[in-house]
């Protein structure tokens, strides 16, 4: 008893105190939601299990927070691919060779943490420029020694929050060949771009020169999901298949050549430009896009009143209002505004978020 009575007095201490300091935190308003939301949920019958697994989601979630903040600016690349794939086989070599690529125009690299393509994407990287986010499973999920004891390796209990984190932190993916886990990551990005519930980011799938992996992969789609219109064929504009690891990192390094980031603002979609585009773009994209826009044009635009980030207060943007059903086809607008307009060199970092 006077354990617990001690602790319930410490605990009592710490919200008095994050109750005295609220009103003059910056997220006040989100903070006080979801400590609501925590008293609500105490007040309903829930088993031991039910507290476990949120207490265990928020522990993993706070460490992942903790450690992606100091590189919220920094554009990061997830790479998936086979744990088991050994070190003398061809997709191994190119996930070390593409690494090394992407770090060298300045991203910084996300893996599972594990073996095989995992292991060769944090040795390309070098750990300076890796993430590892770890699962903790009862076999073959060790750290790899190129990201073992590093501050950026993340421990996470449960698939969904390590999940949560790839893609919430990802601006570009690519995938190598590999099993089950590697074939949901594929799904899983692909219903978060075509459902618009992803940020607009490329996405690379990798296979080694005569392999057929990502290839026959597609024809699947093609010939059980396209053929009976389970998908639309600009479905297949959110991906890009290749056997060349300098394709594969100019496909990334393409996207944001022009195009930097977007959000929406009420109904509109604004997208956020390295450089402005000229009139005659403007009107190209209008007649060659109209087709996604519930109403109005593409319009160009200085930064909203609702935009608060100082970093892109000075870029160009377009605004538009989006359907937010033709996810495919606002890929292939993207493609051609990194088409049509004309980098400024001071300006070409597509690392910089």
């Amino acid at each position: 008893m006077i354990r617990n009575s001690s602790a319930s007095e410490e605990l009592r201490a710490e919200l008095d105190a994050l109750m005295d300091t609220l009103p003059t935190l910056k997220h006040r308003e989100l903070i006080q939601q979801a400590l609501k939301t925590l008293v609500q949920m105490a007040e309903v019958e829930a088993d031991r299990l039910d507290w476990k697994i949120l207490n265990a989601s928020l522990q993993d979630m706070g460490r992942a927070f903790r450690t992606f903040y100091p590189y919220r600016h920094i554009r990061k690349i997830a790479i998936f691919g086979s744990a088991r794939m050994s070190a003398n086989t061809k997709a191994y070599e190119m996930a070390l060779s593409f690494s090394r690529c992407v770090t060298q125009l300045g991203f910084m690299v996300m893996t599972g943490a594990g073996g095989g393509i995992m292991q060769a994407a944090n040795a390309g990287a070098g750990a300076e420029h890796s993430f590892g986010l770890n699962i903790q499973l009862p076999f073959e999920q060790g750290a790899n020694p190129f990201i073992e004891g590093d501050p950026k390796l993340i421990n996470f209990k449960y698939f969904f929050t390590r999940k949560l984190f790839f893609l919430r932190e990802s601006d570009a993916v690519a995938l190598f060949p590999g099993g089950f886990g590697t074939q949901d990551e594929a799904f899983e990005c692909l219903t978060l771009m075509q459902t618009g519930k992803a940020g607009l980011v490329p996405l690379v799938l990798i296979e080694p020169p005569g392999s057929d992996y990502w290839q026959s992969w597609e024809l699947y789609l093609r010939d059980h999901l396209l053929s009976q219109g389970l998908i639309g064929s600009d479905d297949l504009s959110l991906f890009t298949i290749t056997d060349q690891v300098d394709v594969a990192c100019e496909a990334i390094a393409s996207f944001y050549r022009v195009y930097h980031s977007s959000r929406y603002v009420g109904k509109e979609l604004v997208l956020r430009l390295n450089s402005a585009l000229r009139d005659s773009d403007i009107a190209y994209l209008n007649d060659h896009f109209h087709d996604i826009l519930v109403q109005g044009t593409i319009r160009p635009s200085k930064a909203l009143a609702q935009e608060s980030d100082p970093e892109t207060a000075d870029l160009p943007r377009l605004l538009l209002e989006f359907n937010q059903r033709d996810l495919g086809r606002l890929y292939q607008m993207i493609r051609t505004i990194n088409q049509l307009g004309i980098p400024d060199p001071k300006t070409i970092h597509p690392e910089q978020k």
